[in-house]
């Protein structure tokens, strides 16, 4: 296989992120949600796979034609903000004026963030909250809090999107990644778990979700506070 199909094959592979976003929606109609987080956990794996292989295949030079990154923003988009931000609403989770809260600011404040020219930071981090609402949304799904708690989370993370807060990425963060990439990987298999069990409440999936959450939200602020050693 030639530099050039290698790269393409990586722009397909990141394209097929659009049909996972399509199946997940199509449950999210039905109300099927632990369907619906099963396609977006396929999808977000896509996502932190895709990366790397376009670095190392240099899609850019060998796949001119198509923009890797204007595609990833779009599939980040729906898969990331859009069909969570409708999971939140139509669930149930908010009731009344606060879905219609919660629905305004994560579509709107998401859109700005993501036309941010100063999203990323030196180090690759990304400088606010990167607009994980799926990751967020799971959560809330699988612990089930009161809605005052949700919407306060809505509301503190989507101000975080626009303060000097460092967020890592558990790939190409290279400070702490031994612990960052097993911890996403760990939070993915989580996920997983607990869509194909339905969100059972008494599943151990739950645990895991929520200490690994608290990992990848906490660490890039932690990495603000913490000097790194020379």
């Amino acid at each position: 296989m030639t530099s050039e199909m290698r790269a393409l094959s990586v722009h397909l592979l990141t394209a097929t992120g659009a049909v996972f976003a399509m199946l997940a929606m199509l449950a999210a109609v039905q109300e099927n949600w632990p369907v619906m987080f099963l396609w977006l956990v396929v999808a977000f794996a896509v996502d932190g796979i895709d990366g790397p292989l376009a670095r190392k295949y240099d899609v850019r030079t060998n796949a001119p034609r198509f923009d890797g990154v204007l595609l990833d923003l779009i599939i980040d988009y729906l898969t990331y903000v859009f069909i969570p931000a409708f999971a939140l609403f139509q669930s149930g989770l908010l009731p009344g004026w606060t879905g219609w809260f919660a629905i305004i600011v994560i579509t709107f404040a998401s859109a700005m963030y993501f036309a941010d020219t100063r999203m990323k930071t030196t180090d690759k981090s990304f400088q606010g909250f990167p607009g994980c609402w799926n990751m967020m949304v799971l959560v809330m799904f699988a612990i089930e809090p009161g809605f005052w708690v949700i919407l306060l989370l809505v509301a503190a993370l989507a101000a975080a999107m626009f303060l000097p807060l460092k967020f890592i990425h558990p790939v190409r963060t290279a400070r702490w990644r031994l612990v960052s990439l097993p911890t996403a990987i760990a939070w993915t298999f989580f996920a997983g778990w607990a869509a194909w069990v339905q969100f059972d409440p008494q599943s151990w999936a739950h645990w895991g979700l929520v200490l690994t959450s608290l990992y990848l939200m906490g660490a890039g602020i932690a990495q603000q506070i913490i000097p790194e050693r020379r």
